[in-house]
This record gives C-alpha cells, sequence and structure tokens, in this order.
C-alpha cells in the first residue's frame, strides 16, 4: 500500500492532528545552532488504483560540457549508433509510461540542439525544455519548478541512456510502497578508503554502486531543494536524507553506465549492438 507526504510548518516539537509531520531544533549541543530537523511521517492511502495513476515526471539532467570525453561537443549530444546519447535517454522514459512528463534541463547554449533532440522523439509536447545552474543541485532545482500536483518524481542522468523501462518500472512502484528508491548495484573490485594513516580496506559486500534515476514523491524532493546548497549533496538522495528522511535501495543494472568518457561510449556501442555481456 503507498503513502503520502505532507509537507507544512508547525510550531518546533509539535505535529499537526494526524501527526503527518513535525519540527524540531537540533539538539547538537553547539552553541546557536540554528538547525531545523524536519520529520515527516508516512499516511498510508487506502486507492491502490488512485496511487497507481499518480502524476509522473522524470526530471532529466543533461547541462554536462563534456571535458572528461575531450570533444568540443557536450557527450550528451554525442552521436551513438546514429543518434544522439540524449534521445535514447527521452526515449526510454517516454515509453516507460504514456502519461509521463519529461522535464529536460539543458546549458543554455545547447537549447536549440535539444529543441532537436526532443522534436526528433515524436512526442515533443510531452517535454518541457529547460535551462540548467551552477551545479547539479541548482539545475535539478530549475526542474522541479515545472512539477506541479502530488506526483512521483524521477532524477536522471541525460547520459545514463542505456537504462531500461523495467528499472523505471521499479523504481516507481519501491517509491509508491516506501517514498523513494534509489537504483544501486553490487561493488566487484576491490576497495581502499583513504585515512589518516595511509589507506584501508573496506569489506567491498557492503558498498553499493549508486545509479539513476533518482525517485521520489513530489513533496519529498522539493522540500529537500528548498535547503541551502551544500558541497556534501553529490545527489538526490543525500538532500532528501539531510531531511531525516530513510534512503531506500533497488536493484539496479549493470548496463546503465553514466557514459563519461570516450571508452564509456566503445561499451555502449557494444551493448546497443547486443554483444557486451558485463561481468558481475
Amino acid at each position: 500500500m503507498g503513502k503520502n507526504f505532507r509537507i507544512s510548518k508547525f510550531e518546533n516539537g509539535r505535529s499537526d492532528a494526524n501527526g503527518h509531520k513535525r519540527k524540531e531544533q537540533c539538539h547538537c549541543g553547539i552553541n546557536g545552532c540554528r538547525t531545523t530537523i524536519i520529520r515527516i511521517s508516512l499516511t498510508r492511502l487506502q486507492d491502490k488504483t488512485r496511487l497507481f495513476e499518480m502524476k509522473k515526471y522524470a526530471v532529466i539532467v543533461a547541462g554536462g560540457s563534456g571535458t572528461r570525453m575531450g570533444s568540443s561537443v557536450p557527450k550528451q549530444f554525442l552521436n551513438l549508433h546514429g543518434k544522439p546519447v540524449l534521445w535514447y535517454t527521452l526515449t526510454t522514459f517516454l515509453n516507460a509510461y504514456a502519461d509521463l512528463e519529461i522535464v529536460l534541463v539543458v546549458a543554455e547554449d545547447y537549447l536549440k540542439i535539444g529543441e532537436g533532440i526532443v522534436r526528433s522523439t515524436g512526442y515533443s509536447e510531452r517535454v518541457i525544455l529547460t535551462t540548467g545552474g551552477p551545479s547539479r543541485f541548482h539545475s535539478v532545482k530549475n526542474g522541479l519548478i515545472h512539477v506541479h500536483g502530488q506526483s512521483i518524481v524521477f532524477v536522471h542522468d541525460g547520459v545514463r541512456c542505456l537504462l531500461s523501462g523495467e528499472l523505471i518500472h521499479r523504481c516507481y512502484e519501491m517509491t509508491i510502497e516506501m517514498g523513494n528508491a534509489i537504483p544501486a548495484i553490487q561493488a566487484v573490485d576491490s576497495i581502499r578508503i583513504e585515512t589518516d594513516q595511509g589507506n584501508e580496506p573496506v569489506n567491498r559486500d557492503k558498498v553499493k554502486i549508486i545509479q539513476t534515476p533518482q525517485t521520489f514523491y513530489s513533496d519529498i524532493i522539493k522540500a529537500g531543494y528548498e535547503q541551502e546548497f551544500d558541497q556534501a549533496f553529490t545527489d538526490e538522495a543525500s538532500v532528501v536524507e539531510r531531511l531525516g528522511i530513510k534512503i531506500h535501495l533497488v536493484e539496479g543494472e549493470a548496463t546503465n553506465i553514466k557514459i563519461t568518457n570516450p571508452l564509456d561510449m566503445v561499451i555502449a556501442e557494444k551493448i546497443l549492438e547486443g554483444t557486451f555481456i558485463p561481468i558481475l
């Protein structure tokens, strides 16, 4: 059964009549700390049919510059099997749910190119184009402006063009049940972490590699992005977690790679050709 989230202001330490949410002052002991802790409880909704008909938005962030790719053209616009990388991302989301709308966030200098790719999908009426900000945080925040009403929001890297519709469905279904869903895969390499004394091994069985689409109820992610930017915000999960909300992982996909450098383009080509078998 799904859950509904309500965000509103209450006196410190109090909740509303239904116990939906309360705000407390931090008890960290630091003199003058004004941090507010937001606790959001989950209220079960009885109408499952209504839940599974909830509005769906995908905020697709495609504002990267392509520096690591060593190309004058940002990686999201490079051709992959005759189509721009971004085309595959858009098409997969548009095919996943007929009622899903996309908010595509691109750098201002590439709006025209973005418009052309959107038109090529054949579903331009379902895509809103907007400009990014100085960081991923600000770009996502700009995209969320176009999310309206109670809905499910997917936030996805535009260059993760090989995700499947099945992954999108898994994220949606877990979000309906748990409030959020963050795709992750198991680390397979040996991992060491740097310490003050040098470095030490980490149990890789406890390490997850995080992917997108990171998926949330709209109330939750919008509340997260009302916070001031922090360098510790590396993804949407870290933003929402700052609210005191538990993050839930869902099984990701080994082929859901983030195209960052030329080798990734070669791997993506092989995956599209169906000749690449990931080693797990």
